[in-house]
Order: C-alpha cells, then sequence, then structure tokens
C-alpha cells in the first residue's frame, strides 16, 4: 500500500520531465577534494607505523586490504553492471552510470597491484620459497612447518611468482577487454542516430546480452582465481570449495552498498533529483537485503560443515580466528557484517527513508572492511591465536586502507563526472519519470 501522499501525487501529477542538463553535478568536485584531503592525513599517518615493531608488515598486510575492497568495487561493478544488461529492470537506470564508472578505475586497480607484486615474499609463503628446494631449507630453518611445506610443493604449479603474475595479467587483461567494451558501447548507444526507437533499443539490447551473458561466466571464474591467488594462498594450507563464491557475493554486497550510497547523495541535486522515486529506492534496499542473506548463509554455512567435520586440515583456520582475543574480532564481523544490516534492512521505512539507509549502507561499507580484516591478519603465524599481541601498529589497518580506499574514491569521482548521469537511449528511461504508484 502507498502512503496517502504518494497517491495523491499519483492522482494528481502527469509524468515529470528530465532537467535541461543531465551533466554530472559540481557536488562531485567538492567530494574528490574531501577524498584527497582523507587520503592525504591517512597516508601521512600510515608512515608513521613504520617505527612501530611489526609496523612494516602490518601496513603490508593493510595494504592488500584497501587493494581488495578496491578490486571489489572495480570487479564487482562490472559483473553487476553486466548482471542488469542480462536481467533488465529500471534498477539499471539509476546505478549504471556510478556502475561504469566503478569499471573505469580499471587503471588505478591495476597500479594498486604492483606493490604487491613487488613485496610478495613478505606476503606469500610461496612466493618466498618456490620450489622444493626452497620449502625444504624452509624447513630446515623453523619458518615452515611440515604440512605447509608439503602443502606448499603440492600446490607449486599454481602457485609460484612466474605463474602468479600469468594469472594477474589474463585477470586484469580481459576484464580490462570487458570494461572497454560496455563502456564504448555504452557511449555508441546514446549517441545512436535511431535513438527512442524500438529498432535501436532492441540493438542495443541483444548487444549488451551477448556480451554480458558469457562474460558473467568468465568473471566468476577470474574472480575465484584471485581469491585463490591474492586471499586464500596467505596460508598455503586452506582449502574451501566456495572461496571464490563468497568474494562474489561480498562484492555484491559491498558494490550495492556504495552505489545506493552514491545515487542518494546524488539525489539531492539534478538531474538524479528527478529519478530517484521512493519506489526505486525501496527496490534497491530489497536487492542489498538479498545479498545480505546470501551472505550470511553462504559464510554460516561454510563455517557449520567445517566446524562439524572437525577435519585436522581445515579446522586449525577458524581456531586462528577464535583465539587469544580473535574472538572479539570474530563477534564484531557476525554483528557488524551480518546481524545489524539483516535486521535494520527488514525494515519497508528504513528502506524508503534517504538518510537512514543511507548511513546503513556507511556502515555496511565499514563492515566489510572488518570482515576483510578478519579473513586476512590471522594467516600471519605472528598474529594467528594472538590477537592481544598485534601492538598498537595494527592501527595500520585503519590508516592505510582508508588511504587506499580515498584515492580509488577520488579516481571514482572524477569518472563519474566523465558522463551523463542518465542514459538517454533506454526504454526504461520514460517508466522512470511517472509518478509513484502504489508499492
Amino acid at each position: 500500500m502507498a502512503s496517502g501522499h504518494e497517491q495523491h501525487e499519483a492522482g494528481h501529477h502527469g509524468p515529470r520531465t528530465l532537467p535541461a542538463s543531465l551533466n554530472s553535478p559540481e557536488i562531485l568536485s567538492a567530494w574528490r577534494k574531501r577524498a584527497l584531503i582523507v587520503f592525504a592525513v591517512s597516508a601521512v599517518i600510515s608512515l608513521a607505523f613504520l617505527a612501530l615493531p611489526f609496523g612494516k608488515a602490518h601496513i603490508l598486510r593493510a595494504y592488500l586490504l584497501g587493494f581488495m575492497i578496491c578490486f571489489s568495487f572495480f570487479g564487482g561493478g562490472l559483473v553487476m553492471l553486466m548482471l542488469q544488461y542480462v536481467s533488465g529492470g529500471k534498477w539499471g537506470m539509476l546505478l549504471r552510470r556510478p556502475l561504469e564508472a566503478m569499471t573505469r578505475t580499471y587503471w588505478l586497480v591495476v597500479a594498486m597491484v604492483v606493490p604487491i607484486g613487488i613485496f610478495a615474499g613478505h606476503l606469500y609463503q610461496w612466493w618466498a620459497f618456490p620450489n622444493s628446494e626452497a620449502t625444504a631449507k624452509a624447513f630446515a630453518a623453523g619458518l615452515m612447518t611440515k604440512e605447509q611445506q608439503l602443502t606448499a610443493n603440492a600446490k607449486h604449479a599454481m602457485l609460484n611468482p612466474t605463474a602468479a603474475i600469468i594469472q594477474t595479467l589474463v585477470i586484469f587483461g580481459i576484464l580490462g577487454l570487458i570494461t572497454y567494451l560496455l563502456n564504448k558501447w555504452s557511449l555508441e548507444r546514446d549517441a545512436d542516430p535511431a535513438r527512442n526507437t524500438p529498432a535501436s533499443y532492441d540493438k542495443w539490447r541483444v548487444r549488451f546480452e551477448n556480451l554480458s551473458g558469457p562474460c558473467i561466466f568468465v568473471y566468476v571464474v577470474l574472480l575465484t582465481d584471485a581469491a585463490l591467488l591474492w586471499i586464500m594462498s596467505l596460508d598455503v594450507t586452506w582449502y574451501s570449495s566456495i572461496w571464490g563464491l563468497k568474494f562474489l557475493v561480498g562484492q555484491g554486497y559491498a558494490v550495492l552498498a556504495l552505489s545506493i550510497l552514491t545515487v542518494i547523495l546524488l539525489s539531492k541535486v539534478e538531474p538524479m533529483k528527478t529519478l530517484l522515486r521512493t519506489t526505486e529506492q525501496h527496490d534497491l534496499g530489497k536487492f542489498i537485503f538479498a545479498f545480505v542473506m546470501l551472505n550470511i548463509y553462504l559464510t554460516f554455512a561454510e563455517f557449520l560443515i567445517i566446524w562439524s567435520g572437525n577435519v585436522p586440515d581445515e579446522i586449525p583456520w577458524y581456531l586462528a580466528r577464535i583465539r587469544g582475543g580473535w574472538w572479539v574480532i570474530c563477534t564484531a564481523d557476525f554483528v557488524c557484517h551480518w546481524l545489524i544490516p539483516f535486521c535494520l534492512l527488514l525494515s519497508r521505512n528504513l528502506k524508503r527513508d534517504k538518510k537512514r539507509l543511507s548511513a546503513v549502507v556507511m556502515f555496511m561499507l565499514f563492515a566489510r572492511c572488518v570482515d576483510m580484516f578478519w579473513i586476512i591478519e590471522p594467516n600471519f603465524h605472528d598474529a594467528a591465536s594472538r590477537f592481544s599481541s598485534e601492538g598498537l601498529s595494527v592501527l595500520a589497518y585503519v590508516t592505510v586502507p582508508l588511504a587506499v580506499i580515498s584515492a580509488w574514491a577520488y579516481y571514482f569521482f572524477y569518472q563519474l563526472a566523465q558522463r551523463p548521469l542518465v542514459n538517454i537511449n533506454d526504454p526504461h528511461l520514460a517508466e522512470m519519470l511517472e509518478p509513484e504508484h502504489a508499492h
């Protein structure tokens, strides 16, 4: 049922009209300045951790966290864009330009992976000890356990420096090609001389569907490889059959949170002010609620199966994350990442309120970082089961990701300002301009 106010509007007002200018608003310039300030301040503070014990190690690990969040925005934005082209729907009219801007941060994300490759020997055992002879020496020196040595030897075909570089180049090469085509065709569609005709609509719909359908599958394969290579292999003995799927759902969780926040903030000014109706905002709230539930299901199912199985090769991964003070972080992850968003997004009124919904999605972005911290840091022997021994330098997990993500945000806002916020050659545009209906 619609509210009385919405029914009144539906009964007394005709379709709305687009504003004269569809260009990105000036507010994006202010956002870029704020992102730049946050980057500068957090980067300076991060450098101070170099003087603390384990400071260099924590800065590097925290940088990996920031990179994975930024890769989630880029890659998740790409797959969400393709999903919209395949499924259709009015929600794509609102999110398409923000999602395209996320994908166009491609070159920055590529540059961000370079430091990880340079210092990979400090993150990954398999990189530091790339062959059987090296792992044997590491075991003799007490740098690897017997299980780590044997497992690293068994995985050398995939986990070695040369293979890792090749895999990374393939991942970014294919994703870069998809990104280029989708963004190129988006401009060409709006410039189509036959735009706003059924023939033009069908032509571009078929073209985007034919590319996006197969490429969604390709992306899932590439993401699984990336998640295994960059995160799971931090603990060379860890196995999980749904690891890639967990990261895929996590990307949807983060990308939708950022997209909804961007659209709501942009709705303060034109042209998004005209486009964002309560109806579509409510739908976006329900959409992200679905990702929250799926995230809970996958993560808990993985934990339940492994915990009940109690297999010596698997259970230590969880033991390292609930002992020695890590239970506090584990609890915070559960409460922030799943429980609070789930309970709040049950509310219909919250999903229809801009201020409250924007506050929830901002909190979800923070919670995603907490979850990534819980996944990454306990992989290292100095942190596993000993959170109390982390020291002050663990605060680098706050400042370093903040610097990395704010740098990405600066470039994202820049890319968002490069194109009009509305696709004019889309059949859903007329529906978006209709008055509110009962919902």
